[in-house]
């Protein structure tokens, strides 16, 4: 009798145990909407974005070469043709990320789908891309501002997937990331202190070509560069159109540069803000 109600007491301490471990655990993950345009992979879940912002391709000024070279590539990877991981790099704000936004707005009646991956959660990429292997839609993996030291796990886990690993990335995963370093890595004056010179040729030493060996298996390289104050100064009034803010009258100009000088960058995205700035004031007026 005594044993019985030991074991009793034992089951019921397992049970509140076992109660209290389940309350501890997050919750199931939701069924993945594959209808939708885009997805994020967090914290170890593939979740369905069902709204992304619409941005037509026409209100990019002033990137009619990265535009050019990323859309020819996105269009053979959705006809099943060959077709390069890409690597958009430049100036901050000058339209990388808004291009990708822009591809998924033109192409996803295409069948083209957005995944966005953080720098952090690359670590998981043979997770994130196991559930897409079978399916009919063409993945773009986009992950956005990468920068890393040599030895993060995201690093090197990138750096498999894009040549090297011994599983192949599905036919219908391609990887486009963004970055304002064209080697993802911070260089250093010291790196160029290994250098060696060999039989009158100048070899790089073993930092340097750590850094280059990341941004190399891009097959793609699309650069995007600083705009000019004409430049600028066309998409703020490209954006003024757009948003209601009227003509571009002299004081706007002058307000336009101001804005500019001060956030020391004359960008799309900076001529996006004023106009907004801008507008949204002369709407108080």
């Amino acid at each position: 009798m005594s044993d019985r109600v030991d074991l009793e007491a034992v089951l019921q301490r397992a049970q509140s145990l076992m109660e209290r471990l389940e309350g501890m655990l997050p919750p199931p993950a939701p069924p993945i909407q594959w209808d939708a345009p885009a997805f994020r992979w967090r914290q170890g879940q593939l979740q369905s974005i069902p709204e992304v912002g619409p941005l037509s391709l026409d209100d990019l000024l002033h990137i009619g070469r990265p535009r050019e070279l990323l859309e020819r590539n996105t269009r053979q990877f959705l006809a099943g043709r060959p077709a390069n991981n890409a690597l958009l790099w430049g100036a901050r704000g000058t339209g990388k990320s808004s291009l990708m936004r822009a591809l998924l707005t033109r192409y996803a009646s295409e069948g083209l789908r957005l995944v966005q991956v953080d720098a952090h959660e690359l670590v998981d990429l043979p997770r994130i891309v196991a559930p897409l292997r079978d399916r009919s839609e063409r993945f773009v993996l986009f992950a956005d501002d990468l920068s890393f030291e040599a030895n993060e796990p995201a690093y090197k886990a990138l750096k498999a997937a894009l040549d090297g690993d011994l599983e192949a990335t599905p036919e219908n995963v391609i990887i486009y990331a963004t970055s304002n370093r064209r080697h993802l890595m911070p260089e250093r004056s010291a790196d160029n202190l290994e250098a060696k010179r060999v039989d009158d040729e100048i070899h790089p030493g073993e930092a340097v070509e750590e850094k280059v060996s990341l941004s190399e298996r891009f097959g793609l390289w699309v650069a995007f560069h600083p705009f000019s104050q004409a430049q600028y100064l066309e998409v703020v009034r490209h954006w003024l159109a757009h948003l209601g803010g009227g003509p571009m009258t002299e004081a706007a100009r002058r307000e336009a540069l101001q804005y500019a000088l001060l956030r020391g960058s004359r960008s799309g995205r900076v001529a996006w803000q004023f106009a907004r700035d801008w507008t949204g004031r002369q709407g108080e007026a």
